[in-house]
C-alpha cells in the first residue's frame, strides 16, 4: 500500500513542479510562495478546527489530535527546513530550465540514502552503491549539458540554490521519518496529520514576515496555476505522509519513488516550454532513472 501511495505522490509532484514553473515565469517569487503557503494552510485549517470541535473523530484519517508544545517544536523545525528548501528551489526554478531542475531534484534519494546510512545506521549494498554512482555520473553529465546553454554549474548561483534545495529536501525527508516514527522505533511518534496541518501554518507565518520585510520591487501578476501549486503539493504530501506512517515503510524507497516526478516535469519542459538540448538531457535523465531502479532493487 505504501508503495502505491508513493507512486501517486510522485505523479502529483510532477504536476506541482509544472504549475510552479508556469507561476514563476516573470513573477514575484516571494508573493507566489506566500500564496502557496496560504492556500496549503487553508486546505488543512478545517481539519484542525473540526477535530478540535469533535466533528472529525479519532478513527478518521483526517483527524488532527491535540499536541503538546514539545511536539509542536518539532513541527516548527520541520517548517523552517521545508520553507528554506522552497525558497532556494523557487528562485532556482524561476531562472533555470525545467529539464535541468528536474534531474537535479531527482538526485534527492541518493542524499536521503546517504543520510539514512549516517543517521539511522543503514548500510548500502552493491545495488544501492551502483545507484549512488549512477546519480553522481548523471549530475556531471547534466553539468556538461548545461554548459551548452550557457549554464556553468560551478559558478551559477541558481544551480547552487537548486542543489541546496535538494539537500534541504533530503534533510526534510530524513526528519519526517524521525518525527513520525513510533517512539518504540526511536522516533518521536507525532501524528502525520499534525505534522502536515501545523507545519503549513508555521510556514505561512514565516512567509508573511518574509514578504513584509523582503519584498522590494517584484512585480506580481495572478496566474491560474498558483492555487494548483498548493492543491497538487498538499495532496502529494498527504499521500507521502500516509505512506510513511504505514508500518514497514522505507524512507529511502518512498523518497526514491517520489523523485519519479521528474518524468512528468521533464516531458512538460520539453513539450510545452520548448527547452533545448533535449537529446543529451534525455541520456542524463535515463541515468538518473536507472540509478533509482538500482536503489529500489537494493532496498527490497
Amino acid at each position: 500500500m505504501w508503495i502505491v501511495l508513493a507512486f501517486f505522490s510522485a505523479a502529483l509532484l510532477g504536476l506541482y513542479d509544472v504549475c510552479k514553473k508556469f507561476a514563476l515565469r516573470n513573477n514575484a517569487v516571494l508573493t507566489v510562495l506566500w500564496l502557496n503557503t496560504l492556500f496549503c494552510s487553508l486546505l488543512f485549517v478545517p481539519a484542525i478546527v473540526l477535530s478540535y470541535t469533535g466533528h472529525i473523530t479519532a478513527d478518521s484519517m483526517y483527524f488532527v489530535p491535540a499536541t503538546s508544545w514539545a511536539e509542536q517544536r518539532y513541527v516548527m523545525l520541520k517548517a523552517v527546513i521545508v520553507l528554506s528548501s522552497w525558497l532556494c528551489g523557487y528562485y532556482g526554478m524561476k531562472w533555470l530550465p525545467l529539464t535541468i531542475v528536474g534531474p537535479i531534484n531527482a538526485t534527492r534519494p541518493v542524499m536521503v540514502l546517504i543520510g539514512a546510512m549516517l543517521v539511522f545506521g543503514e548500510r548500502l549494498n552493491l545495488y544501492q552503491w551502483i545507484g549512488v554512482l549512477l546519480a553522481i555520473v548523471s549530475f556531471f553529465m547534466l553539468s556538461r549539458s548545461g554548459k551548452k546553454e550557457g549554464i556553468d554549474f560551478s559558478h551559477n548561483r541558481w544551480i547552487a540554490l537548486i542543489v541546496m534545495a535538494a539537500v534541504l529536501g533530503a534533510v526534510s525527508g530524513l526528519y519526517d521519518k524521525y518525527i513520525m516514527a513510533p517512539v518504540t522505533d526511536g522516533g518521536v511518534g507525532i501524528n502525520r496529520m499534525t505534522v502536515q496541518s501545523y507545519y503549513n501554518l508555521y510556514q505561512l507565518a514565516l512567509m508573511t514576515i518574509a514578504v513584509a520585510l523582503m519584498r522590494r520591487g517584484e512585480q506580481f501578476r495572478w496566474v491560474w496555476t498558483i492555487p494548483l501549486i498548493s492543491i497538487f503539493l498538499s495532496v502529494a504530501d498527504f499521500a507521502y505522509f500516509y505512506a510513511l506512517s504505514i508500518s514497514g515503510a522505507l524512507i529511502s524507497v518512498v523518497s526514491m519513488i517520489r523523485r519519479g516526478s521528474v518524468v512528468v516535469s521533464f516531458f512538460v519542459g520539453a513539450m510545452v516550454f520548448k527547452e533545448h538540448n533535449l537529446r543529451a538531457k534525455v541520456i542524463d535523465l535515463a541515468l538518473v532513472l536507472l540509478g533509482m531502479i538500482f536503489l529500489y532493487i537494493g532496498s527490497k
